[in-house]
């Protein structure tokens, strides 16, 4: 299983300086890949919960991480993709992907928050018929020299995308799903899925199974597709009680891996932004820093 960590993304730690710390010290001790996600906006009462209240953008930082590092992949999970067009998308991949080299990870989701639907336009009808109509025409922005589409929910005249992604086919694309349908969607459509940060850590092996199972009645090789579990680690003192998994020491957090692991997870990345002690922008900056460094020598693959 490789080990990725989560990018600087929500709250006080999250500053350019940060960023690029991180980015640069995951690098350098061997992580697979670093990762963001997406929040557009969080109400006044903090009702959502403190890491959703001040979040950079999902593919910026991404950008950023890209300057300072050469060799550490840059995976956002995820993208909802009502929110944006598959051209907006598209373009917006495909240019990370030439100023990284080819090191982007394109996780896409549909979205949870209604606010955030009504904030954007967006429309939760047939949101399964959406996203696949969605992840067929961002394919093929990402590899047909010229496209023309005209759907249920997209239109596209007969145009080109340029340039192209350095990866070919195309980045991989992985979906953020939760639901039977949408994972064995992402059986069908996608080179693999990723788990959310409120998934039960100890059942991710059903889900994986019904990716696998759809790939598989697709007639897709199972083994070719990645399984991406999203860490939320909390790092906390040594209790007497139950721990929730990837809690406590550093230690119990690492003991845990191997129980990811068997479950048929492909990578974990470690993600300190949703514990509410570093993702809040009411922490301390200096402490979340200094934690996230111990995170980093501790877990490092």
């Amino acid at each position: 299983m490789k080990v990725g960590f989560g990018a600087p993304v929500s709250g006080s730690w999250a500053t350019p300086e940060n960023l690029a710390f991180v980015a640069q010290r995951a690098e350098e001790l061997g992580y697979h890949s670093l990762w963001t996600f997406q929040r557009l906006l969080s109400p006044p009462d903090a009702g959502w919960g403190e890491v959703y209240r001040s979040v950079h953008d999902p593919l910026l930082p991404l950008a950023y991480a890209a300057a300072v590092t050469s060799r550490i992949r840059l995976g956002v999970a995820v993208v909802n993709l009502p929110f944006v067009s598959p051209v907006v998308l598209a373009k917006q991949l495909a240019t990370l992907d030439i100023l990284s080299g080819g090191r982007v990870d394109a996780g896409i989701g549909n979205g949870w928050a209604d606010e955030e639907f009504a904030a954007t336009g967006a429309d939760k009808q047939r949101q399964g018929a959406r996203a696949e109509e969605f992840l067929t025409v961002l394919r093929r922005l990402l590899t047909d020299d010229v496209i023309a589409h005209d759907g249920e929910f997209y239109r596209v005249p007969q145009m080109r995308m340029d340039p192209k992604p350095v990866q070919r086919p195309h980045p991989p694309i992985l979906l953020g799903a939760g639901a039977p349908s949408a994972l064995r969607r992402a059986g069908r459509l996608c080179d693999g899925w990723v788990s959310s940060s409120r998934a039960d850590l100890t059942r991710l092996g059903e889900s994986a199974a019904v990716v696998r199972e759809a790939a598989a009645r697709a007639g897709r090789d199972p083994d070719t597709l990645r399984f991406v579990c999203r860490g939320s680690v909390r790092v906390r003192p040594a209790g007497d009680g139950q721990r929730a998994p990837l809690s406590g020491t550093l230690e119990q957090i690492r003991s845990d891996f191997d129980a990811v692991a068997a479950q048929g997870i492909t990578e974990l990345f470690i993600d300190l932004n949703f514990d509410p002690e570093i993702g809040s922008p009411d922490a301390d900056p200096v402490a979340s820093r200094r934690r996230a460094e111990e995170a980093l020598e501790a877990f490092a693959p």
